[in-house]
């Protein structure tokens, strides 16, 4: 990962992706340091789209009510687009069957409760459709990195996708993830085939469950929190901020700006 000073802007940026918890946020708060870097972002043009592990009720209103264009949730199962008035949904599977999909996450549920104390179902749960959210340190005391493998290893041996964010362990069933969504969602509203036109994107992160971005984007940033999972990572992002959490992206989109 190199410092954020080494890098240098080929293009105007037109498009900024960006993870939510632990990247527009520190200790679980939006700040206005992030929040006032959204709008300037906006009110210059460029289009934000987040891209979340958080669950569709909280998208609903961040696609609403924040200064984005859109919003990929649940870690890339559908996406969410407020245009001209109205509140656009679009799924990644659209053989996806919600009421099939949660008795099977049921199952792993209990298993997971059962066999790993200290763990919690995460409290934006009841909003969810998807997929299946663990706490290990949101609202919970800290798990140990051991307990936290084993979680993904429940959800795994089921045959489910597990993905490790800053607070979360989230599993889902299907072929999706937060970058193939991106990707869809880039296709449907702008006709832009992100695997030949990137170099006006960037993709900012924290954990784990932003690999896929990190290693697709050439413009990928991670903000200084990162670190804490670099063991984690085979593909981390290009640079990395100095500052953690939302004053960390309030970096970067300063860099991007010069």
């Amino acid at each position: 990962m190199k410092s954020l000073t080494e890098f240098k802007l080929e293009s105007p940026i037109q498009f900024v992706f960006s993870d939510i918890d632990d990247t527009l946020t520190n200790s679980g708060k939006l700040g206005p340091e992030s929040y006032q870097s959204l709008w300037d972002l906006s009110q210059a043009g460029v289009k934000v789209i987040p891209i979340t592990g958080r669950p569709a009720g909280w998208c609903e209103m961040i696609a609403r009510f924040w200064p984005v264009d859109g919003v990929v949730r649940e870690n890339g199962v559908f996406y969410f687009r407020y245009k001209n008035g109205k509140m656009e949904r679009h799924f990644s599977d659209l053989k996806f069957n919600a009421v099939e999909n949660q008795k099977k996450l049921a199952q792993i549920k209990d298993e997971i409760l059962k066999e790993v104390p200290g763990s919690a179902v995460a409290s934006d749960q009841f909003c969810r459709i998807a997929d299946l959210a663990i706490d290990f340190c949101e609202d919970v005391p800290p798990l140990p990195k051991s307990q936290v493998d084993k979680i993904v290893h429940i959800f795994e041996r089921h045959g489910a996708t597990a993905k490790v964010s800053s607070i979360h362990v989230n599993g889902w069933f299907g072929n999706f993830d937060k970058l193939s969504c991106t990707k869809t969602y880039m296709k449907n509203e702008f006709g832009i085939d992100l695997n030949s036109q990137q170099s006006t994107c960037l993709f900012v992160g924290d954990s784990p469950n932003d690999e896929p971005m990190f290693k697709f984007f050439k413009n990928s940033f991670g903000v200084a929190n990162i670190r804490e999972f670099s063991d984690r990572l085979k593909h981390p992002p290009k640079f990395v901020s100095n500052f953690e959490g939302g004053l960390g992206f309030q970096e970067i989109c300063q860099r991007i700006s010069k």
